[in-house]
C-alpha cells in the first residue's frame, strides 16, 4: 500500500480566473484509520463549477488546508462497522489521492453498484450533477409532459443531464444553448436537444427566439446574465425558471447587472426559484430507480470527459470553466 498521499491546497484567492498558481500539490503520509473512520484511497474526482464560488469563500474553502468534492474510492482499512474493506464509497473528501471518512457523514456513503452501469455514472448523470438536473425537472419546474423547455450551458455536465432526463419526461419542444458548434451537434445528435445554438453567434435572446418561436414554458438556467434575460422574453405567461447556476459570473471581478428585463417576471406571473441539491438529498434514491432502468437498456448514457492522472486535476478543473468538457468532466487515476 502507498505510504505517501497527496492532497491540492488552495493558496491564494483569485482575482478573476483562477491560475495554476493558486494551488499546491502537498505529500503527507497516509494516515491509519482511528475507531469510527475508514482509510480510503480515491479513484474517480469531479471537479465543478461551484468549486470555482468555493475558492472565494473563507468559509467553504481555508487557504492552505485540503480541498473538497465529490469523489469515488474503495476502502483500504476499516474502523468504522458501516463500511468494509473493498467497498467503494462515494464522499466529499476530494481532490486528495487518499481520505479519511465515516459512513453517514457529510454524504459519505456505501455505493450502490450497477451491473452494466459504469462507475463513473455515480459522479455524473447518477451524482449530484444528474440529481441537480432531476430535482429541478421534477420538483422546481415540475415539468410535464409536451412543455417546452430551454436549458443553458446545456452541453455540460447538469445541462446534458437535464436534455436527457427530460427527454424520458416527454419534454415537447427542447432548446439548449452552448459555447461551440461541435457542442450544438452533440446536443441534437447525441443527447436529444431539438434544436441548440452557439451563444456566440449573436444576442441569445435572438437566438433562442429562432430556436423556439413558439416560446418556452420552462428554463433551467445555468449560466444568468444575457441567457436569464433571454429566457425571460422567451418565457410564455405562468412559466417556470429553475435558477441551477450562474457561470456566467463566477470569473468576474465586477457584479453582473441584473437582467433589464427582470419586471416582466411579474408581468407573465412568472416563478424564479433556485436550486440547491443540497436540499433535496433524499430524492437520491427515487432518482436511481427512475434513470437506472434506462441506463442499464442504453437509453440514455452518461456524458463526461474524463481527464487521467490525479496529478491533472487543477488543469482538468480550469478546463472546465475554459468549457472545454463536453458533458461532466472527471478525473481518473489510472485509464
Amino acid at each position: 500500500m502507498t505510504t505517501t498521499g497527496i492532497t491540492v491546497q488552495q493558496t491564494a484567492r483569485p482575482h478573476g480566473f483562477p491560475a495554476p498558481g493558486h494551488f499546491a500539490f502537498v505529500e503527507a503520509p497516509v494516515p491509519g484509520p482511528a475507531p469510527g473512520t475508514a482509510l480510503v484511497e480515491n479513484l474517480y474526482w469531479s471537479v465543478d463549477p461551484y468549486h470555482r464560488e468555493a475558492m472565494d469563500s473563507d468559509e467553504l474553502w481555508t487557504l492552505g488546508s485540503p480541498m473538497e468534492g465529490r469523489t469515488i474510492g474503495r476502502v483500504l482499512a476499516s474502523r468504522d462497522p458501516g463500511l468494509a474493506e473493498g467497498d467503494l464509497v462515494l464522499h466529499r473528501s476530494g481532490w486528495r489521492t487518499h481520505a479519511l471518512v465515516t459512513a453517514g457523514r457529510d454524504g459519505t456513503r456505501r455505493l450502490r453498484t450497477y451491473e452494466g452501469v459504469p462507475l463513473t455514472a455515480h459522479l455524473s448523470l447518477l451524482g449530484g450533477t444528474g440529481l441537480t438536473a432531476y430535482v429541478a425537472l421534477t420538483r422546481t419546474l415540475r415539468l410535464q409532459p409536451g412543455e417546452d423547455l430551454y436549458v443553458s450551458a446545456a452541453a455540460g455536465g447538469v445541462g446534458t443531464a437535464a436534455g436527457r432526463i427530460a427527454r424520458l419526461l416527454g419534454a415537447g419542444r427542447l432548446v439548449g444553448s452552448a459555447g461551440s458548434p461541435a457542442k450544438v451537434k452533440h446536443l441534437t445528435e447525441h443527447v436529444g436537444y431539438d434544436a441548440a445554438f452557439d451563444h456566440h453567434d449573436g444576442p441569445v435572446g435572438e437566438l433562442l427566439a429562432r430556436a423556439a418561436p413558439g416560446g418556452i414554458d420552462a428554463y433551467v438556467d445555468n449560466v444568468g446574465g444575457d441567457h436569464l434575460a433571454g429566457a425571460i422574453d422567451a418565457l410564455r405567461e405562468h412559466g417556470r425558471i429553475a435558477w441551477v447556476g450562474a457561470v456566467a459570473q463566477y470569473n468576474s471581478t465586477e457584479p453582473p447587472a441584473a437582467p433589464r428585463n427582470l419586471f416582466r417576471i411579474v408581468e407573465k406571473s412568472l416563478r424564479l426559484e433556485g436550486v440547491m441539491v443540497s436540499n433535496h438529498r433524499d430524492a437520491q434514491e427515487e432518482f436511481e430507480d427512475f434513470l437506472v432502468p434506462h441506463l442499464r437498456t442504453g437509453r440514455v448514457a452518461p456524458d463526461e470527459t474524463v481527464v487521467v492522472g490525479f496529478e491533472r486535476i487543477v488543469e482538468a478543473f480550469l478546463g472546465m470553466l475554459r468549457g472545454e468538457n463536453t458533458g461532466k468532466m472527471l478525473v481518473a487515476a489510472h485509464s
